[in-house]
């Protein structure tokens, strides 16, 4: 079961995807605010999204073209209020992540730090059920304000080095009355990151972080995230630039699905009630591993299997000067 947020002619709407066809839920303004009245309810998501079907249907072709009164939307957001809304991630999961972390900083080290967390995974990101293994690199990228939808474009800002695509699935959660961390689903992303300022030094990893990112645009509601595989590439123009086939889900990465989730809402206010979170779970190949740098007007494409439409999105570089952001007494 998947759905889509989108904007039109009446406002926020969510569908359940139906291919060719999107149905419109009755009532519904927002995956966020649905998920909110199922847990009110007592019942699962997939029980009140069978409650609030609609007869109404719009074409799917023509919103993801983009040539609709209807806009996708990101997968999951928080509209009314963005700041509760928290956009995260764990690296170093996948091999190939490790792998292209690990060439960035070799030269500086002859076991890097990526290296030796990768393998930290390996050892112990896998607990027997019920226990607790070793934590994963985590990184933060925003608030809701940073989201990005299908079609939309991933800017690289003007005080930036880079942009670059980073396909992943990200898992999408609220916090309920009891302060209990609940999955809603997930969705493919591309988290998009500045690979050149970080290569620079490991300790600007957060910084290049600090970017828009994009999910979507269907987030799947009873998925499997066992192994997922999938395809990312890069266009430019009309000619695909690059493109590898991808995996990722548990079976693919060093630590368990459990085990990320734990070391995330370990911490008390990871757990506020009301907030949605957004994890991205890390990335098993991106271009600028293979030595491609991406230029304005470049279209990324993530697709998983399973999950529904492919996500795509150009990147835009911001042409203005970078500029000091002075601060003033009040």
């Amino acid at each position: 079961m998947r759905l889509v947020q989108l904007t039109g002619p009446d406002g926020r709407r969510v569908a359940l995807v139906e291919e060719p066809r999107l149905r419109l839920l009755e009532g519904c303004r927002s995956v966020y605010v649905l998920a909110l009245e199922c847990l009110n309810e007592g019942v699962s998501l997939t029980e009140g999204i069978e409650r609030r079907r609609s007869h109404y249907f719009l074409d799917y072709d023509d919103v993801y073209a983009g040539s609709s009164g209807w806009r996708l939307c990101p997968s999951a957001d928080v509209p009314s209020e963005p700041a509760r809304c928290l956009v995260s991630g764990t690296g170093l999961t996948h091999k190939a992540s490790a792998k292209n972390r690990d060439a960035m900083h070799a030269a500086a080290q002859a076991v890097t730090d990526s290296t030796r967390m990768y393998q930290s995974g390996v050892e112990g990101g896998k607990p027997a059920p019920g226990g607790i293994g070793v934590a994963p690199e985590w990184f933060y990228k925003g608030c809701g304000t940073i989201l990005r939808a299908h079609n939309e474009p991933l800017t690289v800002p003007e005080f930036a080095e880079d942009g670059g695509e980073e396909p992943e699935v990200a898992g999408v959660y609220l916090i309920d009355a009891e302060g209990a961390p609940r999955r809603v689903g997930f969705t493919a992303g591309n988290e998009f990151s500045d690979h050149v300022l970080e290569r620079k030094n490991y300790l600007y990893l957060a910084a290049s972080k600090l970017r828009t990112c994009a999910i979507g645009p269907e987030l799947v509601v009873d998925g499997d995230f066992d192994l997922v595989p999938g395809e990312v590439s890069v266009q430019r123009g009309e000619r695909t630039l690059w493109s590898r086939d991808i995996r990722t889900g548990e079976s693919a990465m060093c630590h368990s699905l459990s085990n990320i989730e734990h070391h995330h809402f370990k911490f008390e206010f990871h757990r506020r009630l009301g907030d949605l979170h957004i994890h991205f779970f890390g990335a098993d190949a991106f271009s600028f591993g293979d030595g491609v740098r991406l230029e304005d007007g470049d279209v990324m494409q993530v697709r998983f299997d399973g999950f529904g439409r492919p996500l795509r999105n150009p990147l835009a570089r911001v042409r203005s000067s970078a500029q000091v952001v002075a601060v003033r007494p009040i």
